[in-house]
């Protein structure tokens, strides 16, 4: 009997639908990149239901004849590419004639279409993959494919999918990558009746920004533009003051495609390595033209992956593109003169650079040619001269004595911590009154704080032993033990105005599908736009600052299996107790330093929640034995 046989063509037809539509989102990926392909001005993109019921893509593009109607539904059918040699030089959205074939096979679809100058159309329904009527039809000029009840025929697909609102949101976000691949045209997003988006179409980058992100998005971006013989960088990247708390609004395109690409997201990162702290991440929407035989477009089912030729030639261009744009406190031209504004005058949106690559391109620019030629000047506010400083006094000797004023009505007045971090008494008079005290007891003796080294570092003597202690790493493991605490509640403070965190479509989405999670842990999220959250509360030891990064760190851990009892919760606790506990750097009372002491001489704390130990012990035997003592 034989063990290998061939598939029925229906069962090979839904495998191969599920690399190309793993989602609505992916249906509208494909319908709207079929519209771009076919010269349409104007696309309208209607879903419902989070696009699982209903999608519905219009455009005025080129239309299909009556007589390649059905054809167009059959699998590798295109009129993109005729032959091998195409392969090497691919200039369209789709090609390989699997997109329509793929969403025919999951569901049902209705066609209406009329080529520019006919006297009629053509209407095609189909189920399944298998044309169920056809009739000549009055319409406008271009094509409407209607899709409804996406992966009827699928049920192992259909329970991977999730909500409307996160199902919505994912093809809210392949109509914008879509909209910002060519602001040439405009498109318009109707969600369950609603307009999201409206972009003009009038072929300008910003204005098609500005009208998918709003005003303040677009007035921390900043304009760059860079090119070689082979290479061109356009676009703009944020400004080290509008970074984000995570990736989600990083957008490539390589000539006018959307992809996803770690070779450009490294050389985006590593132009502003020096320029931004740990956490946080640069946004950008940069489209990189090179020539089309040096991409393969070929390696991924939807098209979102591509290989370049030359990896460093692309890492080079995107990296000075970003590099020099970050370098330039004014925007001009080759001349020096400013360039036009751009919508609404925005503060901080116009700034420019432009690198011209030498006969070798970007790669055999020297360090010493980027700095002379690109290098930030110094503006007029950040200018001194010797004589600006000619009115300051003097510090004050090591030995001088300060005299503090009375508090009046109405002052608050120093507790005794605030008096011992007071930068008006010296570090060894803060040591002399913390030795006055009495040492207090633990259950192996006494133990004495002496003191805080480098704003990190608790210095304490118990039974014997000097003992170093990170009070961050302390406290942040008391913090989380807390959160892992049988019927723990969390304390929260009330926000007097919402913090407004701007994650994305998803991560809004996802966010608010995980509110009671969010609110187990001091969180009160509510929707504020379709890409925005409204936190109205947060947990009472983290800074306002820390709103937007921390939430995106626990969509990142939700992502990954975070919300599952009980390991994946402790994802989650990391990230909230790390950003509560007290930051090394900044120094601390003594009666803080105390208290993490006791905890942690004690032996209830003894590794942080990330495994790294929080105390570090020298006995007297090591100080002797290094001080030559025995």
């Amino acid at each position: 009997m034989p063990k290998i046989f061939e598939l029925e063509p229906h069962v090979a037809d839904l495998i191969a639908a599920g690399e190309v539509v793993e989602r609505p989102a992916s249906v509208v990926k494909e319908l709207t990149e079929n519209s771009i392909d076919a010269g349409a001005g104007i696309i309208t993109v209607e879903i419902s239901a989070g696009g699982m019921t209903y999608i519905r893509v219009t455009d005025d593009g080129c239309g299909i004849a009556p007589e390649d109607a059905g054809t167009a539904f059959l699998r590798h059918a295109t009129s993109k590419l005729k032959g091998a040699d195409g392969l090497e030089a691919i200039g369209t959205l789709g090609f390989r004639g699997e997109a329509l074939a793929a969403i025919a096979a999951v569901s049902r679809i209705g066609l209406l279409t009329r080529e520019a100058g006919a006297q009629e159309g053509v209407s095609l329904t189909l189920e399944a993959g298998e044309a169920t009527g056809r009739s000549p039809a009055g319409c406008p000029e271009g094509t409407t494919i209607i899709v409804r009840d996406l992966f009827y025929n699928t049920p192992a697909r259909l329970k991977f999918m999730k909500s409307d609102r996160a199902e919505g949101a994912g093809a809210a976000a392949a109509v914008l990558r879509c909209a910002l691949s060519h602001p040439e045209v405009s498109m318009r997003l109707i969600r369950d009746g609603k307009t999201e988006y409206h972009t003009p179409g009038d072929s300008r980058i910003d204005s098609c920004i500005y009208s998918l992100f709003g005003r303040e998005f677009f007035a921390g971006l900043i304009k760059t533009e860079t090119e070689d013989e082979t290479l061109s960088v356009t676009g703009y990247i944020s400004s080290p003051g509008s970074a984000r708390g995570n990736r989600s609004y990083q957008y490539f395109f390589v000539n006018g495609r959307s992809i996803r690409s770690k070779t450009l997201q490294a050389a985006l990162e590593q132009a502003y390595a020096n320029t931004l702290p740990s956490g946080r991440y640069p946004a950008c929407v940069l489209y990189i033209k090179t020539r089309l035989g040096d991409v393969d477009v070929n390696v991924h089912p939807a098209k979102t992956e591509i290989k370049f030729v030359s990896d460093k030639q692309v890492f080079d261009g995107v990296y000075y593109a970003a590099l020099g744009a970050l370098h330039s406190t004014q925007p001009v031209d080759d001349g020096g003169s400013p360039q036009p504004g751009i919508p609404g005058d925005l503060p901080g949106a116009g700034a420019a650079s432009r690198i011209r690559g030498q006969s070798g391109g970007f790669a055999k620019m020297t360090a010493d040619e980027f700095n002379s030629k690109y290098k930030k000047p110094r503006s007029p506010a950040a200018s001194f001269t010797v004589d600006d400083f000619s009115g300051l006094k003097p510090p004050p000797a090591p030995d001088a004595v300060y005299q503090t004023e009375i508090p009046g009505p109405g002052s608050a007045l120093r507790t005794p911590d605030s008096i011992l971090r007071s930068p008006e008494l010296s570090y060894q008079t803060q040591l002399d009154m913390t030795r006055d005290e009495e040492p207090e007891a633990l259950s192996g003796g006494p133990y004495r704080v002496i003191g805080e080294a480098m704003n990190t570092y608790i210095v304490a003597e118990y039974r014997g032993s000097l003992w170093l202690i990170d009070k961050h790493a302390a406290h942040e493991r008391i913090h989380f033990d807390a959160l892992r605490s049988e019927g723990f509640t969390p304390m929260s403070q009330s926000l007097i105005a919402p913090v407004v965190c701007r994650h994305g479509n998803e991560d809004a989405s996802l966010l608010l599908e995980n509110s009671e999670l969010l609110d187990k842990l001091g969180f009160d999220v509510g929707s504020f736009g379709d890409d925005s959250v409204a936190v109205r509360a947060i947990p009472a030891e983290i800074d306002i600052g820390d709103v937007e990064p921390v939430l995106s760190d626990i969509c990142a851990k939700i992502k990954s299996g975070g919300t599952a009892e009980p390991a994946g919760l402790d994802n989650i606790y990391r990230t909230i107790a790390c950003k509560a506990a007290i930051k090394a750097g900044k120094s601390s009372g003594i009666r803080e330093l105390k208290e993490l002491t006791a905890r942690v001489l004690s032996g209830e704390i003894s590794r942080c929640p990330h495994g790294r130990p929080v105390a570090f012990e020298i006995t007297k035997t090591t100080l002797d034995r290094n001080f030559k003592r025995i």
